[in-house]
Protein backbone atom coordinates (compact mmCIF):
# COMPACT_ATOMS: atom_id res chain seq x y z
CA UNK A 1 0.00 0.00 0.00
CA UNK A 2 1.53 3.07 -1.57
CA UNK A 3 1.48 6.03 1.69
CA UNK A 4 0.51 10.05 0.22
CA UNK A 5 0.92 12.41 2.46
CA UNK A 6 -1.70 15.70 1.07
CA UNK A 7 -0.03 18.99 2.71
CA UNK A 8 -2.86 21.30 3.66
CA UNK A 9 -5.88 22.17 6.11
CA UNK A 10 -8.12 22.93 3.39
CA UNK A 11 -10.87 21.97 1.74
CA UNK A 12 -8.92 20.32 -1.51
CA UNK A 13 -6.34 18.45 1.12
CA UNK A 14 -9.26 16.98 2.66
CA UNK A 15 -11.25 15.81 -1.13
CA UNK A 16 -7.79 14.55 -2.36
CA UNK A 17 -7.16 12.47 1.16
CA UNK A 18 -10.79 11.03 1.04
CA UNK A 19 -9.97 10.26 -2.75
CA UNK A 20 -7.17 8.41 -1.26
CA UNK A 21 -8.35 6.75 1.50
CA UNK A 22 -10.57 5.80 -1.14
CA UNK A 23 -9.14 3.97 -3.71
CA UNK A 24 -7.20 2.43 -1.18
CA UNK A 25 -3.65 4.34 -0.33
CA UNK A 26 -2.66 5.04 2.93
CA UNK A 27 -3.05 9.00 3.48
CA UNK A 28 -1.46 11.09 6.31
CA UNK A 29 -2.65 14.82 6.53
CA UNK A 30 -0.52 16.94 7.69
CA UNK A 31 -0.57 20.83 8.95
CA UNK A 32 1.20 23.18 10.61
CA UNK A 33 -1.44 22.81 12.96
CA UNK A 34 -2.36 19.34 13.12
CA UNK A 35 -5.41 20.21 15.69
CA UNK A 36 -6.84 21.60 12.32
CA UNK A 37 -7.58 18.08 11.34
CA UNK A 38 -8.70 16.37 14.69
CA UNK A 39 -12.35 16.42 13.07
CA UNK A 40 -11.23 14.91 9.89
CA UNK A 41 -9.19 11.86 11.16
CA UNK A 42 -12.05 11.05 13.44
CA UNK A 43 -14.57 10.95 10.31
CA UNK A 44 -12.56 9.37 8.10
CA UNK A 45 -11.58 5.46 7.81
CA UNK A 46 -7.98 5.04 8.70
CA UNK A 47 -6.79 8.35 7.96
CA UNK A 48 -3.55 9.63 9.87
CA UNK A 49 -2.49 13.29 10.41
CA UNK A 50 0.51 14.86 11.70
CA UNK A 51 3.08 18.21 10.84
CA UNK A 52 4.29 18.76 7.58
CA UNK A 53 7.52 17.16 8.81
CA UNK A 54 5.29 13.82 10.21
CA UNK A 55 3.92 13.55 7.20
CA UNK A 56 6.21 13.88 4.28
CA UNK A 57 8.93 11.90 6.48
CA UNK A 58 6.42 8.47 6.84
CA UNK A 59 5.17 9.66 3.09
CA UNK A 60 6.17 7.58 -0.60
CA UNK A 61 4.45 10.37 -2.82
CA UNK A 62 3.37 13.89 -1.02
CA UNK A 63 0.47 16.16 -1.80
CA UNK A 64 1.19 19.82 -2.05
CA UNK A 65 -2.34 21.24 -1.13
CA UNK A 66 -1.82 24.43 0.87
CA UNK A 67 -2.05 28.19 -0.42
CA UNK A 68 0.27 29.80 -3.21
CA UNK A 69 1.23 32.01 -0.73
CA UNK A 70 2.69 29.85 1.98
CA UNK A 71 3.98 27.18 -0.56
CA UNK A 72 7.49 27.98 -0.67
CA UNK A 73 7.50 28.51 3.11
CA UNK A 74 6.12 24.92 3.77
CA UNK A 75 8.67 23.27 0.91
CA UNK A 76 11.72 25.01 2.39
CA UNK A 77 10.75 23.21 5.56
CA UNK A 78 10.01 19.85 4.36
CA UNK A 79 12.81 19.68 1.71
CA UNK A 80 14.85 17.35 3.82
CA UNK A 81 12.48 14.99 4.01
CA UNK A 82 11.09 15.09 -0.19
CA UNK A 83 14.47 14.11 -1.73
CA UNK A 84 13.47 11.96 -4.89
CA UNK A 85 10.00 11.54 -3.90
CA UNK A 86 7.11 12.65 -6.27
CA UNK A 87 5.28 15.78 -4.92
CA UNK A 88 1.99 16.50 -6.48
CA UNK A 89 2.35 20.38 -6.79
CA UNK A 90 -1.31 21.51 -7.04
CA UNK A 91 -0.63 24.95 -5.87
CA UNK A 92 -1.20 28.31 -7.98
CA UNK A 93 0.17 31.94 -7.82
CA UNK A 94 -3.15 33.82 -6.35
CA UNK A 95 -2.02 36.76 -4.90
CA UNK A 96 -3.71 38.10 -2.16
CA UNK A 97 -5.68 41.07 -4.44
CA UNK A 98 -9.40 41.02 -5.48
CA UNK A 99 -9.66 39.92 -8.71
CA UNK A 100 -10.15 41.99 -11.92
CA UNK A 101 -13.49 41.73 -13.98
CA UNK A 102 -13.42 37.89 -13.33
CA UNK A 103 -9.90 37.41 -13.92
CA UNK A 104 -7.75 36.57 -10.56
CA UNK A 105 -4.58 38.11 -10.13
CA UNK A 106 -1.16 36.16 -9.50
CA UNK A 107 1.69 37.04 -7.79
CA UNK A 108 4.86 35.59 -10.28
CA UNK A 109 5.76 37.27 -13.48
CA UNK A 110 4.42 36.28 -16.62
CA UNK A 111 6.91 33.89 -17.95
CA UNK A 112 7.54 32.27 -14.52
CA UNK A 113 5.81 29.66 -12.55
CA UNK A 114 5.43 29.15 -8.52
CA UNK A 115 6.20 25.31 -9.37
CA UNK A 116 9.70 26.29 -10.93
CA UNK A 117 10.73 28.44 -7.85
CA UNK A 118 9.47 25.13 -5.96
CA UNK A 119 11.55 23.05 -7.89
CA UNK A 120 14.77 25.09 -7.52
CA UNK A 121 14.16 25.76 -3.32
CA UNK A 122 14.03 21.60 -3.78
CA UNK A 123 15.79 20.11 -6.48
CA UNK A 124 15.94 16.67 -5.64
CA UNK A 125 12.17 16.40 -5.19
CA UNK A 126 10.71 15.58 -8.19
CA UNK A 127 7.59 18.41 -8.28
CA UNK A 128 4.52 17.24 -11.15
CA UNK A 129 1.98 20.16 -11.38
CA UNK A 130 -1.26 18.57 -11.22
CA UNK A 131 -4.91 19.24 -9.91
CA UNK A 132 -4.61 22.67 -10.22
CA UNK A 133 -6.67 23.16 -13.08
CA UNK A 134 -10.20 22.68 -11.06
CA UNK A 135 -12.45 23.01 -8.77
CA UNK A 136 -12.18 20.43 -5.19
CA UNK A 137 -15.67 19.19 -6.40
CA UNK A 138 -14.65 17.29 -9.63
CA UNK A 139 -11.21 16.13 -8.25
CA UNK A 140 -12.15 12.91 -7.68
CA UNK A 141 -14.06 10.95 -10.11
CA UNK A 142 -15.84 13.84 -11.46
CA UNK A 143 -19.22 12.78 -13.06
CA UNK A 144 -19.38 14.56 -16.17
CA UNK A 145 -20.64 14.05 -20.08
CA UNK A 146 -16.72 12.22 -20.53
CA UNK A 147 -13.22 12.17 -19.00
CA UNK A 148 -11.56 15.74 -18.32
CA UNK A 149 -8.11 15.90 -19.40
CA UNK A 150 -5.54 16.81 -16.42
CA UNK A 151 -2.62 19.11 -18.06
CA UNK A 152 0.67 17.75 -15.91
CA UNK A 153 4.21 18.50 -16.35
CA UNK A 154 7.53 17.80 -14.31
CA UNK A 155 11.16 17.40 -14.96
CA UNK A 156 10.70 13.43 -13.69
CA UNK A 157 9.49 10.58 -15.89
CA UNK A 158 8.89 8.62 -13.06
CA UNK A 159 7.46 11.09 -11.12
CA UNK A 160 5.22 11.66 -14.04
CA UNK A 161 4.07 8.36 -14.16
CA UNK A 162 3.08 8.00 -10.93
CA UNK A 163 1.06 11.16 -11.02
CA UNK A 164 -0.88 9.65 -14.33
CA UNK A 165 -1.26 6.51 -12.33
CA UNK A 166 -3.35 8.29 -9.29
CA UNK A 167 -5.14 10.66 -11.85
CA UNK A 168 -6.77 7.77 -14.41
CA UNK A 169 -7.53 5.98 -10.88
CA UNK A 170 -9.54 9.31 -10.30
CA UNK A 171 -11.29 9.49 -13.28
CA UNK A 172 -9.04 11.75 -15.56
CA UNK A 173 -7.38 11.95 -18.77
CA UNK A 174 -3.59 13.23 -18.16
CA UNK A 175 -1.73 15.29 -20.94
CA UNK A 176 1.76 15.10 -20.44
CA UNK A 177 3.24 19.10 -21.57
CA UNK A 178 6.54 18.51 -20.90
CA UNK A 179 9.55 19.91 -18.10
CA UNK A 180 8.87 22.24 -15.36
CA UNK A 181 8.62 24.83 -17.80
CA UNK A 182 5.36 23.71 -18.72
CA UNK A 183 4.13 24.72 -15.20
CA UNK A 184 3.40 28.84 -15.99
CA UNK A 185 0.80 28.06 -18.96
CA UNK A 186 -0.41 25.49 -16.99
CA UNK A 187 -1.03 27.43 -13.78
CA UNK A 188 -2.43 29.94 -16.08
CA UNK A 189 -5.66 27.69 -16.73
CA UNK A 190 -6.72 28.46 -13.29
CA UNK A 191 -7.31 31.93 -14.09
CA UNK A 192 -9.36 30.74 -16.89
CA UNK A 193 -11.24 27.94 -14.99
CA UNK A 194 -12.09 31.04 -12.47
CA UNK A 195 -13.58 33.20 -15.46
CA UNK A 196 -17.19 31.26 -15.31
CA UNK A 197 -17.00 31.16 -11.31
CA UNK A 198 -16.27 34.58 -10.98
CA UNK A 199 -18.79 36.11 -13.63
CA UNK A 200 -21.55 33.73 -13.74
CA UNK A 201 -21.50 31.55 -10.44
CA UNK A 202 -20.43 28.63 -12.37
CA UNK A 203 -17.90 26.53 -10.74
CA UNK A 204 -18.48 23.08 -12.09
CA UNK A 205 -16.39 22.29 -15.10
CA UNK A 206 -13.73 21.22 -16.16
CA UNK A 207 -11.11 21.20 -19.51
CA UNK A 208 -10.80 18.81 -22.20
CA UNK A 209 -8.42 18.43 -24.99
CA UNK A 210 -9.83 16.93 -28.06
CA UNK A 211 -8.84 15.35 -31.45
CA UNK A 212 -10.14 15.05 -35.09
CA UNK A 213 -12.27 11.59 -35.47
CA UNK A 214 -10.30 9.35 -37.08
Amino acid sequence: MKKVAILGSGVVGETLANGFLAHGYAAMRGSREPSKLAAWKQSSKGGETGTFEDATKWADIVVLAVKGTAAGAVVKAITPHISGKTVIDTTNPIAEAPPKNGVIQYFTAQNESLMQQLQTAAPDAHFVKAFNSVGNVLMVNPKLSSPPTMFICGNNAGAKTAATEILTQFGWETLDCGGVEAAGPIESLCALWCIPGMLRNDWVHAFKMLYPTK
